[in-house]
């Protein structure tokens, strides 16, 4: 099986803190996101220009990413931190099946 993507697209509200967003962000992986089974990482993506931040989330398979999305249903307060900083309407989210990959590491 190949692994899954959970890729979501949002702006942070206007005047929060960046450095206290990326602690949160820091405490919602250490807290929940990293305990979810089939879990490999979390990479924040941020273009400046846009103002765009995007999390790429990666799961052993899709399977584990749709068990993590139906245990993130009911929030806990490292997830509700996190989400106080985001501008809501901005989300846009993806699942995506990894079909290949080209260098990393062997």
């Amino acid at each position: 099986m190949s692994n899954a993507i959970y890729y979501v697209e949002y702006k942070l509200k206007k005047g929060v803190s960046v450095p206290d967003f990326l602690q949160a962000s820091e405490k919602l992986n250490d807290e929940h996101i990293s305990k979810q089974k089939g879990y490999i990482s979390w990479e924040q993506l941020h273009d400046e220009k846009s103002g765009i931040w995007a999390d790429f989330c990666t799961f052993e398979t899709m399977e584990d990413l749709k068990a993590f999305e139906a245990n993130s249903a009911n929030p806990g307060e490292p997830a509700l931190s996190f989400y106080s900083y985001i501008n809501l309407p901005s989300c846009r989210s993806r699942h995506y099946s990894v079909e290949r990959t080209y260098g990393g590491a062997k």
